[in-house]
């Protein structure tokens, strides 16, 4: 039989490495992987792709993002890569003459960095929107900075109680100062008009192509449902899976609410039912077990410390009691529910580590593939427990790397041996973890080279800093395997995430062989061709 598509002329990264130079699809499968006697395959209906030498590899999976939200800040206020306060507020001063007919100014993506402390104040905002509503939560979706108008509307004031789960941030004077952190969102954030469900649709369509584009064929949506005054994308998903035009494939992991316990798993079983249909799938829950480390409130072991170095009361925030967690986890699990944690600090690592233990404890093995994200500070003694129980280290690249939210708003407040636990890629690795990444987009770049540049180098692309631990680098083929295969297991994808025969046709050609070039230009690499199912998503330009 001939192939519908055949790929020829270049490496191909398979599971045995670079071990091929031709690639024959037919239907949604990869049906050859060989050399120049795939020539044979061809037939006069045969899409013949050149590889011309740039390397084909299977489709590039992010394991935590939120593509609706991310959307949706595209055609609002967008602040992300501005990097000073005056650029900042210059740009919702822009926004806010562009559109007077706004009754409330939303969007996002501002930096800590861009301001004293990490946090802006109301003032800023007075300034240039006095009359309506602002409210614009971070790059990191961990706090948000609100004006005068929406701290009245939502009746702040001096007297108004810190949410159990969050803080707001006060003056000299006790006064609220504009920017509200973690479950403190919610009380202005709840009030902002939300989005239609045609609004969410063309989010979530306009995202994809913006992913298809770096070559991303499938993701796990880190949060359908709702939180803090978010847009909850499950209606998007599953309208776009009835009409055909969910092209990507995509898990989405249900928000456990954090404020309630396990009265709502029978919910999530009725949403899992729900919402899965054709390329969406619902079968993992999310769990948040803490903040993060830039405003204090990620969980840890011992104290944060303060501007001159002496231990702090402050250990961070257990969203979800670490006592009621591992009854949570082990009914989930007995379920069949993959459990998605959030756990930044190493506290809450340890304590999703427990819970998965005692799941396993209870239920014997399983095949519901946990997975922790974020890690940012893990201790020693837990990195080790990854592979013993199971659980995949699902690792966001772009942030393991020197830059002033790290240098100025992290390292001084957790100290230099806790700073040095940060990350720990490398020596996951060596542990025998299995590794996934993703990119937690809109709160970073969900350009996978980008993570794979700073994956394998431990610098920004660009950046001229120190190299951020160099023993938890990892090889560029480790990293790339962590966003297809890494990714594709904990998306229970296990035909996809390879090139292979019999494997899905999600398939990425880049512009060049990364693999010929020097670590220091991974980031220059960009996608030429993206096929899900052997139907091409995305051509560049200069495909």
């Amino acid at each position: 039989m001939h192939a519908d598509l055949l790929f020829t002329g270049g490496p191909v990264l398979t599971p045995e490495g670079r071990a091929a130079t031709a690639v024959a699809v037919t239907g949604d499968r990869v049906t050859a992987v060989g050399h120049d006697e795939l020539r044979e395959l061809a037939g006069p209906r045969t899409e013949v792709v050149d590889l011309a030498g740039r390397l084909l590899l299977p489709g590039f999976q992010d394991a935590h993002v939120h593509p609706v939200p991310a959307g949706l800040e595209l055609t609002q206020c967008d602040l992300s890569g501005l990097t000073t306060a005056e650029e900042t507020v210059a740009a919702v001063r822009a926004y806010a003459e562009a559109h007077p007919d706004r009754a409330w100014i939303l969007g996002g993506g501002w930096s800590m960095e861009a301001f004293e402390g990490g946090t802006p104040t109301r003032e800023l905002l007075d300034a240039v929107v006095p009359d309506r509503p602002v409210y614009l939560p971070n790059r990191d979706h961990h706090g948000a900075w609100v004006n005068s108008r929406g701290l009245e509307l939502a009746g702040i004031d001096r007297n108004t109680p810190d949410p159990a789960d969050g803080r707001i941030e006060r003056d000299a004077a006790g006064e609220p100062s504009g920017t509200l952190q973690e479950g403190a969102m919610r009380l202005v954030g709840e009030l902002a008009p939300a989005a239609t469900a045609a609004d969410r649709l063309a989010a979530l369509l306009h995202a994809q192509r913006h992913l298809h584009a770096l070559g991303i064929t499938a993701w796990q949506d880190a949060l359908v449902g709702d939180f803090l005054g978010m847009d909850d994308p499950a209606g998007a998903y599953l309208t776009a899976a009835r009409d055909g035009s969910l092209t990507a494939r995509v898990t989405g992991a249900l928000w456990w609410d954090r404020d309630r316990g396990a009265e709502q798993i029978p919910e999530l079983v009725a949403k899992r039912a729900e919402f899965s249909h054709g390329r969406f799938r619902a079968g993992t829950v999310k769990l948040m077990l803490d903040g993060v480390a830039e405003n204090h409130t990620a969980a840890l072991l011992d104290p944060y410390l303060d501007r001159c170095g002496c231990a702090t009361a402050n250990r961070g925030k257990s969203f979800i009691h670490p006592e009621r967690l591992p009854k949570y986890v082990t009914e989930l699990d007995a379920l069949g529910f993959q459990c998605h944690f959030h756990a930044l600090g190493d506290r809450a690592v340890r304590d999703a580590l427990d819970a998965v233990e005692a799941a396993r404890a209870a239920n014997g093995p399983s095949d519901t593939r946990p997975h922790l994200a974020h890690l940012q500070v893990v201790h020693p003694d837990d990195v080790p427990r990854f592979a013993r129980l199971g659980a995949t280290a699902n690792i966001q690249p772009l942030w393991a790397a020197h830059e002033p939210q790290m240098d100025e708003l992290t390292i001084p407040f957790l100290g230099a041996e806790r700073a040095a636990w940060q990350y720990p890629f490398g020596s996951l690795l060596r542990s025998g973890a299995r590794l996934a990444a993703g990119s937690d987009w809109p709160v970073s770049s969900p350009d996978p080279l980008h993570g794979v540049h700073v994956a394998v180098n431990r610098v920004e692309p660009g950046g001229s800093a120190p190299v951020f631990l160099p023993d938890e680098r990892l090889g560029l083929a480790d990293a790339l395997t962590a966003y297809t295969a890494g990714s594709a297991y904990v998306n229970h994808l296990d035909d996809g995430g390879r090139v292979a025969v019999g494997a899905l046709a999600d398939l990425v050609v880049l512009d060049r062989d990364p693999f010929a070039g020097p670590p220091e230009e991974i980031a220059e690499t960009r996608v030429a061709l993206t096929y899900v199912g052997g139907e091409r998503v995305h051509a560049a330009a200069d495909a």
